[in-house]
């Protein structure tokens, strides 16, 4: 009997049914439904699991009113709600018109459809104040974008008190799940998971950047029933690397929504007529298939749609950062000795780091000084830079030039470029100031010094740190009425200084850096290559960082160096261990290494060449998270290369209890029928196999020999049939 298969036709990746006034917004994996009501506001219908027959939704509608306290537009899922009429859950915007209104309710105008971008554009019901809703679809990726402009045509000046990119709902009922990542200094991205309960949970920064404390991505799980493996799970990320806030709400209706954007707090834009405020792009997905999905998919999303480098994907390179070997103390000679041996283990990228300019000897002075220390370098970096080159490593530079010292010559010069109220305290964290950058005289100037350094010497990569958040948040020189925009117009700016640095300098690399995981967020990763993960490098904390930042950023872009112990608490974990907790990600090295024995760089070099040989399944591959540190004593991690030619095994023992085995590890997305060959590098696989198929080692699974504290190893397979 042959069985007769049905072709599914092939949809627009959005699609208007103008009988229902629906839009389709499809993905390969889901489809997110709006439309317009009865009453022509804008409605969310559905979004999950993509439909495959149009006919099943019926046309959008509000929802009854229960009483005068649950009005419908409160108990309807508006797509863009304005703070206005009855509405009493969180709005995505909130104005004050000239006339001292504070009410705002969007009507549907007009739409357009250009290819993968939907444009809705809506209007209060009076007053010529404008929105424009942009979406766009990534139907490969199984991602959606959403953002807003918001226009005054009105004739006269309106302040906007909240601008928000817009709101996800999942379907309606009690019992979700919420997963997020806050943190400190030194203990970024982890992992939280709690349930959604009525009212709001607020997520957010209130610094100026991104934050250590919390980080703008989300997921949610309908009765905490997802796992990595197995599950429907609905998850988001806002791209702004500025105050930003994620609202987690259960209204009284039992439905959950998540919006997202710029953060209300101390927040004030003037809009004259005619000008707009855009809100930062806020991405979404679905997938049916768990946290560990969820989580390729942004992976995949980043590396294809986000990184500078997504037409032309590379892998990062080795990198040795001097920092820990010379602090402060940098000079030609003692450089040049470090790279030496950096390039005696495969290093690809020497980076210089602090000290190497203006009178900086130490963290009070120098900084917005971005001249050469000419009496540690008398002969500029030029020759520095061409013996780095000579050994075959590319250089960089570590820039913080965001900051000033009030002891520097910039801030002599220039007191008033530091955020400031005027007669009150300038607080300074780590002896320095913010520069305001939302003033265009300091935008120009930190452009030109940079683009000069990079212009007189051949600079490819520039580790960008900023050490401090906001204080005392005043821009005294700007109209009263003008001054809450700093916090805008800061972060517009350093995406402008970046853009048109690279623009300017094509094969220049960036590094984000805000000591350590501060400023990481779909924003920023616009424009640099890679992020510090942590200033935390103490390799066994840094397997539960970096299983938070996997949630929601490619272990491509994370960097994770090898350092040496104790380092942060005391602990000193053995070097192969580093090596491979540092392999998972991008991988660098900042150990001191006048201090190493002739075992430790032969056993280096060795690590360097295992990661050249698996960096491309690591960086470009999927992930799989086997088993987790925040649940035991072992933790497994897999990746499996793009074209499935690879997969790599990290594992690592972390105490040895009563001599108990490390469970046994079932591998995941290989294909069954194929055949592998397994590489040990240290003869760590209790079962000698050379070989093995897919269906074995996801099925019968491999046991490995591991014993005794941190200890660790890595498993390599390639496909050969």
């Amino acid at each position: 009997m042959i069985a007769l298969v049905l072709a599914v036709p092939l949809l627009a990746q959005i699609r208007f049914l103008p009988d229902k006034k629906l839009w389709f917004l499809e993905t390969d994996r889901s489809s997110y439904v709006l439309g317009v009501n009865e009453q022509n506001s804008l409605q969310t219908v559905y979004w999950g699991k993509r439909l495959v027959r149009d006919d099943d939704l019926p046309p959008a509608h509000t929802s009854p009113e229960h009483a005068s306290f649950d009005s419908r537009e409160t108990m309807s899922n508006e797509e863009y709600p304005g703070w206005g009429g009855l509405r009493y859950n969180e709005p995505c915007v909130k104005v004050t018109l000239a006339d001292g209104t504070r009410d705002l309710v969007l009507a549907y105008v007009s739409h357009e459809i250009r290819g993968d971008t939907l444009v809705i554009h809506a209007q209060d019901i009076r007053y010529a104040l404008q929105v424009d809703l942009l979406y766009r679809v990534f139907p490969r990726l199984g991602i959606l974008r959403k953002r807003s402009v918001i226009r005054n045509a009105t004739g006269q000046p309106v302040v906007v008190e909240s601008a928000q990119s817009g709101v996800w709902y999942v379907p309606a009922g009690e019992g979700y799940r919420l997963s997020y990542l806050t943190g400190r200094w030194a203990g970024e991205t982890q992992l939280h998971r709690e349930p959604v309960l009525p009212g709001k949970k607020v997520l957010e920064s209130r610094r100026g950047n991104t934050s250590h404390q919390a980080n703008p991505w989300f997921a949610l799980d309908y009765q905490g029933a997802a796992d990595e493996e197995h599950g429907r799970v609905w998850f988001g990320a806002l791209g702004w690397s500025g105050n930003w806030k994620l609202v987690v709400e259960e209204t009284p209706a039992q439905q959950v929504r998540v919006t997202g954007g710029l953060n209300d707090f101390d927040f004030g834009y003037l809009l004259k007529p005619g000008e707009s405020l855009e809100t930062p792009a806020f991405y979404g997905g679905f997938t049916d298939g768990g946290f560990g999905e969820s989580s390729r998919m942004l992976h995949a999303f980043e590396r294809d749609e986000i990184l500078p480098d997504h037409a032309a994907p590379h892998p990062r390179p080795v990198l040795y950062n001097s920092w820990e070997a010379t602090t402060f103390n940098v000079n030609e000679a003692g450089q040049k000795e470090l790279a030496d041996k950096a390039a005696r283990i495969g290093v690809e990228l020497f980076v210089m780091d602090d000290g190497w300019f203006g009178q900086r000897n130490d963290d009070h002075a120098g900084l917005g000084d971005w001249y050469v220390n000419p009496q540690k370098f008398p002969n500029g970096l030029k020759a520095l830079i061409g013996y780095v080159n000579g050994l075959g490593m590319k250089f960089g530079l570590w820039v913080e030039p965001e900051m000033v010292n009030p002891n520097s010559d910039l801030y002599r010069a220039h007191p008033d470029w530091a955020i400031h109220f005027n007669d009150r305290p300038r607080s300074e964290a780590r002896n320095q100031l913010v520069l305001n950058l939302a003033r265009e005289d300091v935008r120009d100037y930190i452009f030109t010094v940079l683009d000069k350094l990079v212009s007189e010497n051949h600079i490819e990569f520039l580790k960008w740190d900023m050490n401090r958040h906001f204080g005392e948040p005043g821009w005294p020189e700007a109209p009263l009425a003008e001054q809450k925009e700093v916090w805008v117009k800061y972060v517009d700016h350093l995406y402008d200084i970046i853009d048109r640095l690279r623009a300017a300098h094509p094969g220049l690399e960036i590094e984000s850096c805000s000591g350590g995981g501060g400023r990481v967020d779909l924003g920023i990763l616009k424009r640099v290559d890679q992020v510090w993960t942590s200033d935390n490098t103490e390799a066994f904390d840094r397997l539960r960082i970096q299983e938070g930042f996997t949630n929601a950023y490619a272990p491509k872009v994370m960097m994770a160096w090898v350092t040496d112990v104790p380092n942060m608490n005391g602990r000193s974990t053995p070097l192969k261990y580093r090596f491979l907790v540092a392999m998972q990600g991008s991988l660098g090295i900042g150990s001191n290494l006048n201090h190493w024995a002739d075992a430790d760089f032969a056993l280096a070099s060795r690590m360097v060449g295992y990661d050249k040989e698996i960096r491309a399944t690591v960086q470009q591959g999927g992930l799989y998270r086997l088993f987790s540190p925040r649940e035991g004593e072992f933790t497994a991690n897999q990746y499996v290369a793009a074209d499935g030619r690879q997969s790599v095994l990290f594992a690592f023992l972390h105490s040895q209890q009563y001599q108990r085995p490390a469970p046994i590890v079932y591998l995941r997305g290989l294909d069954e029928r194929a055949v592998y060959r397994l590489k040990s590098i240290d003869s760590q696989l209790v079962d000698k196999l050379e070989t093995a198929s897919g269906s074995y080692l996801m099925n019968h699974g491999v046991q490995l020999k591991l014993g005794g504290d941190f200890d660790s190893t890595l498993l390599i397979l390639d496909r050969v049939q």
